[in-house]
């Protein structure tokens, strides 16, 4: 399949993720489904998106007009059915292989054969889904970055399953919606940017949990000195701290070495609920 017959998009998880990459397509002319299992979770999303969209008419980003004709192209549906038509599939829910798998055989039975099925996973790679369906060729990984409306990045990763023309399609999407694809020939946990944060997460966590200094101490090396926009442990809040122990959580369970489970602090705030700003508490406090 070629770029041009893209026409109908679903997105499948209604979190910060999946809702903006839904926005991110219908503000670029496609009609998208935002589909999510928990109504609750598609009113919060429409909500947060509308609060996103009325900051950028404020701003003078965008126009009334060209908010409203966004919205008027997603549709929020809480039954996968729904999908059933559409050519391209973005799954952004939680990164849990067997939750994975088995959406990917649903759609897979639900969604017409040309239909390509993509995840936005960075750290489970297409390779570990792709056999769920019958159509691995069309199976690939489409990770964009946290938050989609604003970061231009997005790596295309091609499977060893993944035909060229799947890659390639995929590719030129990202292009369409406004968004600066890298392509990965050859599949690797994590893929380019997120192989290098996690070696900085992880010192971070290290000098946090050895009393080198605070966290907050740390943001501040990083942004002060390093010049980044965030620090590694505000970053962790925004993309959810539960994200960080699952995604470590699958590297354990894959390399069975002790040194890839999640930091200790990590996994006492899974715990306890503090998962960063979608809680309100995280490694700092928010209102």
């Amino acid at each position: 399949m070629q770029v041009d017959n893209i026409n109908e998009v679903a997105v499948i998880g209604a979190g910060a993720m999946g809702s903006q990459i839904a926005m991110v397509c219908a503000l670029e002319g496609y009609s998208v489904i935002l589909n999510d299992i928990e109504e609750t979770s598609l009113t919060k999303a429409k909500e947060s998106l509308q609060g996103h969209m009325n900051r950028r008419i404020q701003k003078g980003k965008l126009t009334e007009q060209q908010v409203e004709d966004a919205f008027g192209r997603l549709t929020f549906d809480a039954n996968l059915a729904s999908v059933k038509d559409v050519d391209l599939v973005i799954e952004a829910v939680v990164e849990k292989l067997d939750v994975k798998r088995e959406l990917f055989s649903t759609l897979d039975e639900i969604t017409p054969d040309h239909t390509i099925l993509a995840t936005n996973s960075s750290t489970i790679v297409s390779s570990k889904i792709a056999d769920a369906t019958t159509r691995p060729d069309k199976v690939c990984n489409v990770h964009f970055f946290n938050p989609p409306l604003v970061m231009e990045l997005v790596e295309v990763v091609k499977g060893p399953h993944t035909s060229d023309e799947t890659a390639e399609t995929a590719f030129a999407f990202v292009e369409k919606i406004g968004k600066a694809p890298v392509l990965l020939q050859k599949e690797i946990s994590g893929f380019i940017a997120n192989r290098i944060l996690g070696k900085l997460m992880d010192e971070a966590l290290f000098l946090l949990e050895n009393g080198y200094a605070t966290h907050e101490e740390i943001d501040t090396v990083c942004t002060k000195a390093l010049n980044h926009p965030i620090g590694p442990f505000a970053l962790m809040d925004l993309t959810g701290i539960d994200v960080n122990y699952f995604v470590r959580m699958q590297r354990y369970q894959e390399s069975g070495n002790e040194s890839d489970k999640p930091a200790k602090i990590v996994e006492e705030k899974v715990e306890k609920g503090d998962l960063g700003r979608k809680t309100g508490k995280g490694f700092y406090q928010y209102s």
